[in-house]
Parts: C-alpha cells; structure tokens; sequence
C-alpha cells in the first residue's frame, strides 16, 4: 500500500481557554481529492495552517510527504502549494511579475523559472493575459492565477482554502474544471476547505468538522447513505402533536427544524401517496429530496452549516462584547 501523503494524529490547537481543533486524526492518500467541510469556525482553516506550517500545534503530530509539520518545516514548505482563502495577489503587478516573485521565493532556477511560469499560465488559461496588470482582473481569473502560482515550484500537496468563494456559480463551476485537470496533469494531491455542499461532493473523501471535532470521514455517497434514504419535509397544522403522530404511525424518527418536520425513508415517491392518504392532520405542503451533505450534517448535529455559521457569528460577537465590558447577546 502506498504511504500516506498527509498523517494526522491527535492534532490540538488552543488559543487560550478556546480549543479551535480537538485532537482530531485522519490520512490523507498519494492523488487524493480531500475535502474539509464545516461552517466558519469549525476548525477547518486552523487545521490547514498547522499542516502547511503557519501556526504551531498545542498538542499532537503530522507528517507532509513524509515530513515533520514542526521539526521540518522547510521541508514542508517546499513540498506543498496554497491558495489562502483570502486574496494575496499584488494588483499593481502583471501575472508574470506575480509568478516571477513568487518563484524567486521558492530559489528556482532563472531558466527553470521561465518554463514554469510558461506552463502554470498555459495550464489555467492565463497566456494571453500574462503581462497584464491583475487589477484588471475578474474575480475568476484572479483565482486562477492563484492556483497556478500555488503549483510553480511543483509541489506534492495543494491546500486550497475555500477556493471558490465570492465566485458566481458558473465561474465555480468552470474552477472546479480547472482542479479536477490539475490532478490529471499534475498528479498531486489536492486538500481544500470548503462550506459548500456542492463543492464537497466533487471530492474522494470528506471530513465533516464541527467545533473542532471531525464527526465523520468518508466518500461522499457513504456519508449521504448515513442519512437512510430520501428526505421528507412536511409543514402541518400542528408541529408538535403531528411529529409524534408521525413517529408513531408510520415507523420513522421525524427531526424538527425551524418550521417544518424532516423524516427518511427509503422509496420516498411510494412512501408519499401513501402519507397523504394515511395521514390524520392537516397537511400543508410535503417535499421530498435525495440526501444531501447537508442533511448528514444536520443528523449528526442537529443543525445545519448555515445556522451553525449563524451560532459561530453570535459567539465571537459575545466574545468582543465581553472583551469590552458589554453584555453578551442572550
């Protein structure tokens, strides 16, 4: 069996009294499109800057390509990419210019520096633009060129830290085109964060994080099959009593959500006629929906990534609050 591209054991970091990451463990394999998934403040980015060396683990050890994330941080750096979550190109410099500092960075050879660059523009379809000023760049391009500075000085891991955000959805869309080649030609491995459902589907394998912790690990199709079938929602006069009813009556465990009651099961397009006929109360509307990432998030949680974002928003908020004397949010 090929060795482990990244090894991540007990991995903590504390930031005073707050523990961002919680001893969480996980291999990431050679050519590997791995996925973290997670609301802002889940510990997603804070785990990916212990990996490529830009904070220092509290507790516990990972190796990259091999090597040490503490003893051998040099090493490390030259063995991965990154493309942050936030922009950091020069605008004021062409897209040549961009990728020539970075490669004298990386101490590449002026000849070898030349190739590269040739290639990374060719590779994200960037050639005709190479000597225009990037503040004449859309958003896409931008994140173009990002990647293709992150893969100049050839490395073996790419970390891409939420890579399409801001991005409308068929520019996504076509950045998405863009990676799944970049594996092809380039046969590295790609390790991305993304609050996306959609995004994380294009991945092999996907960690859900949640408060630090990774609350499950798999392909995306095993992970969606945890939910149990198709998804229910119903909207009915009364919530409360028909939820119980609903449990009751047809055999299922029905999940409340704000406004609606959600249930699986396994043939929802013959469960369906079935419900209407059968059920007592009032029913208002019903919808069913194949699985989502989603809902694997909302079984394991009780809540979805957008509302889990939402509480992650409340905290800090309290959290200055407090710094400043004020009363928290209740």
């Amino acid at each position: 069996m090929t060795a482990a591209m990244i090894v991540v054991d007990g991995l903590t970091k504390r930031f005073g009294d707050f523990t961002a990451v919680d001893h969480v463990s996980f291999e990431v394999h050679p050519g590997e499109i791995f996925a973290f998934l997670g609301p802002n403040g889940a510990g997603k980015t804070t785990t990916i800057s212990m990996l490529v060396t830009l904070l220092r683990p509290t507790e516990g050890r990972a190796l990259l390509a091999g090597h040490d994330v503490v003893r051998e941080q040099a090493a490390v750096r030259r063995a991965i990419g990154i493309v942050f979550q936030e922009p950091s190109l020069d605008d004021r410099l062409t897209a040549t210019e961009n990728l020539e500092f970075h490669a004298v960075l990386y101490h590449l050879p002026p000849a070898e520096r030349r190739r590269r660059i040739r290639e990374v523009l060719e590779m994200v379809k960037l050639s005709d633009r190479a000597d225009d000023l990037v503040e004449r760049f859309s958003g896409g391009m931008k994140r173009r060129l990002e990647i293709a500075r992150g893969l100049l000085h050839t490395p073996r891991v790419l970390f891409l830290d939420e890579p399409t955000i801001g991005l409308d959805p068929q520019t996504r869309r076509h950045m998405w085109e863009y990676i799944f080649g970049l594996r092809e030609r380039e046969g590295i491995t790609i390790f991305m964060t993304t609050h996306y459902m959609e995004e994380a589907e294009f991945a092999d394998r996907v960690a859900i994080m949640d408060h630090g912790h990774i609350v499950a690990l798999d392909t995306p199709e095993a992970l969606k099959r945890q939910v149990g079938g198709d998804v229910i929602t119903v909207r009915t006069a009364n919530m409360d009593q028909d939820a119980t009813l609903i449990e009751q009556q047809f055999g299922v465990r029905v999940q409340r959500y704000k406004d609606e009651l959600r249930f699986e099961v396994e043939d929802g397009e013959t469960f369906i006629p079935r419900f209407v006929r059968e059920f007592p109360g009032t029913l208002h509307t019903i919808s069913l929906r194949r699985p989502t990432l989603d809902d694997v998030f909302l079984k394991l949680t009780g809540r979805t990534i957008r509302d889990a974002e939402l509480d992650q928003k409340d905290v800090q908020r309290n959290r200055l609050r407090t710094r400043f004397g004020m009363r928290p949010h209740r």
